[in-house]
This record gives structure tokens, sequence and C-alpha cells, in this order.
């Protein structure tokens, strides 16, 4: 018999007063991605075949953000009554689908695939109505408990609010994720009420129902402490950012980067970067940037969205790129500033060169041939081509690439 197929619902529909912004919660970024991208990735990763995403504020700005992501159905909530109420809103989108159905919040970039992955097996290996991932913290303040009987099988789930003080020193948590029989989970979602004092639905209650029913329900100790970090303000927000930074330079340390100093160092997790090149400290790469091998980078550098550095290229201290691809073995050591530019192979740019990329009305390009050698303090002025072999004197200003310009090439 074939596996169930797997859908998701993801909870993105929330504001956060606590954030105290006037974007969608889960646009807000977590080293240069939104956070529901992650909960989205994880989700793919883990084979989940039908995304299904529950939006309300500002529903239109995040529905944007995933243009290029056909593949997400967005269902609104226009009224946030709850985590209950946001799985009923995707009844319809359920309609033609069989199979099991995870439930999980879109402000967790934290998540990882396997620990979903595991999630899912567990579901179906085990035949449950509903299995939840829990976690266990040395200190579960904030959290719902997880309460089990002498065998260890799962009785409920308690708010941190209605625990006993013997519930309170219960260290298992509910991180919220949870895998559900889709047909058991309309069932229990038609069952729900709001008799709580928010007046809200909740998706626990429906796994309280199918418990009182007899039914087989699950909990796993599966979510490493990490993974259970909600983010539901800007302090939560910076430790979601230092967690997720230490995942991606580990990873970049682990198959052939040097990272000298990792906690001054900050990586977007889109860059891409070659094995035995040296990120030095107080660097910062954002966006998507592609470093070749045996590059060296920073102290101090500052590489931007589009940066492309081949092979063996040094970008030093206070170096600001842009948008621009240096070729093989070319150095810009120094002070320098270079947007929107095409560079060669084996060009030197010197200390405190300016690509001067903006005419006061749009973005112009420089391009520059190989072995080029650029003086320090020249103002190159795009648009701007530069032939090979040229030499461009110290503090020059460039407007063209012809031999006998103005501005020193020679």
């Amino acid at each position: 018999m074939p596996s169930r197929p797997t859908a998701a619902i993801i909870l993105a529909a929330g504001r956060s007063t606590r954030m105290v912004t006037d974007m969608p919660k889960v646009l807000h970024e977590v080293c240069g991605r939104p956070m529901l991208a992650y909960v989205v990735d994880a989700c793919r990763a883990a084979g989940v075949q039908r995304i299904i995403a529950v939006v309300g504020y500002q529903k239109e700005q995040v529905i944007q953000a995933f243009a290029n992501e056909p593949d997400i159905i967005w269902v609104e909530q226009t009224e946030q009554k709850g985590t209950g109420h946001a799985a009923m809103v995707c009844r319809e989108a359920l309609a033609d689908f069989d199979g099991n159905v995870v439930v999980i919040a879109g402000d967790m970039p934290l998540l990882r695939s396997e620990t979903l992955q595991l999630l899912v097996d567990t579901h179906k290996k085990q035949n449950c109505a509903v299995t939840l991932a829990t976690a266990v913290l040395a200190n579960p303040t904030g959290y719902g408990r997880i309460v089990r009987d002498e065998y260890g099988n799962l009785q409920g789930i308690v708010e941190e609010s209605d625990c006993t003080d013997e519930q309170r020193r219960i260290t298992e948590i509910n991180p919220s994720y949870y895998c559900f029989d889709k047909g058991l989970l309309l069932s229990a979602l038609d069952q729900l009420k709001p008799d709580n004092v928010k007046g809200e639905y909740y998706i626990t209650d429906a796994l309280h129902i199918l418990v009182q029913q007899g039914h087989r329900v699950v909990a796993i100790t599966a979510v490493k402490a990490e993974e259970a970090v909600g983010v539901n303000s800007r302090m939560q927000l910076a430790d979601a950012g230092r967690i997720m930074q230490n995942r991606i330079q580990s990873n970049l340390m682990q198959n052939g980067v040097t990272i000298v100093d990792p906690p001054n160092t900050w990586i977007d997790i889109r860059a891409v970067i070659g094995q035995d090149s040296v990120i030095y400290p107080f660097s910062y790469i954002h966006g998507r940037v592609r470093i070749g091998k045996r590059c060296s980078i920073g102290p101090f550098a500052y590489l931007r969205e589009g940066t492309v550095l081949e092979d063996d290229v040094v970008v030093g201290v206070f170096t600001e790129l842009k948008n621009s691809t240096l070729g093989p073995g070319t150095r810009a050591r120094h002070l320098s500033y270079i947007g929107d530019a095409h560079i060669g192979h084996r060009v030197n740019v010197g200390a405190g060169t300016i690509f001067s990329n903006f005419d006061g009305r749009q973005i112009q390009q420089a391009v520059v041939g190989d072995d080029v050698y650029i003086g320090n303090g020249a103002i190159l002025v795009a648009p701007l081509a530069v032939s090979s072999g040229r030499q461009i004197a110290h503090g020059a200003v460039v407007r063209d690439g012809g031999p006998q310009n103005e501005g020193g090439a020679t």
C-alpha cells in the first residue's frame, strides 16, 4: 500500500504586538531570509506535498514576498481567533486531499527538516491519530507542559498558567509541532469551543478531544532545545539569528572555509563560499554573494547582493562591493568601493579606489579588462570601459577607457 501523502498548514496570520512592528511577523528576516521561508523550506525538504499558509495581517505583503513560489496555497484568516480557527479555515484547501496534515507555526525559523521528517515518519509507522514532537528545556518557563502517565503515555498538554506546582517542574514542553490524520483533525475541529479567557479556538484542544475519544496520540521527544525557539519579540529574533548564524558558519567550516572569528562575522544564509577561503573578523556578507576558492575576505569587508568573486581574489580592510564581479587573482586590499563593476583577471585595485556608479539618475556599470593596474585614490566614473593591460594613475578621475583620456589611463 503506498504511503499516505502529507500536507502542511503553516500558521502565518498573526501581527505580534510584542514585535512592535508594522510588518507581518513572519516576514522579519533571520540571516537574510524571512522566518516563513525557513519553515516552507523545511516542509519541502521533509517531503510535504501540499503547503498551505494561513495569512491575515497584511496578507498581500506576505503573498508578494513569496510570489516566485507558486506551489504555496494561500488561505486567509480574516479574524485571528486562535490556532484552531486557523486550521478550520483550511478545510476547503484540504477538500481533495487524503493523508496526514502537519500543523506548525510560521515563526519557527529554527525548525530542521530532519525533525519534521521524524515527526511524519513516526506518525505513519505508528498509525496515529495525532503525533506531536516535544522538547526538553532546562528552563521551560513560558511553555505548555507535556503530562504523561507512569508508563510514558501522553495524557495531555497543560498551559503554564494552568499548571500545578508539580507540573511546573516538568521540563518536557510543547513547541507546537503536530501531525494529524486529516479526517480526524477535521472532525476534532468541528467540536472545538472557545472555552478560554481569550475566547479563541486552540489546536491543542483538538488533540485533547482525540485523546478523550481514545484515539492513538503519541508524543515523541524529538525537538532540540534550539528548535523550540519561537519568535515573538525583537530579543527572540536576535536569539534566532545568533543560532542560525552559528549553523551557517559551522556548515561552511565543515566544508573547508576558515572563519577566523565566528562571533564577529556575519554571513547571509544565501551566500556560497568556496573551499580554502578565509573570512577575517568583522566581515559582513549580505545577500546572494558567491565567493570562489582560496579567497581572502576582510577584516572589515562588506560584500553585498550580487557580488561574485572568482578564485584567488583578495578583498581587504574597509572594502565594500555591491553587484560586482572580480575575476581570478584580482586584489582590492584597502579602503575601496566597487559598485556595479565587472573586473577581469589579475587586476590591482589600489587603496582608496572608488567606482562611481550613480550619475544622479540611474546606476551605471563599469567594465575593467584583465591585468589592469588602478592606482591609489582613483575614481572610475561609470559608464566606463577600461581595456586590458591599461594603467590608471594615482588620484586619476577616469571617465572612459580610451588610450589618451583625461583621467590618466595609459
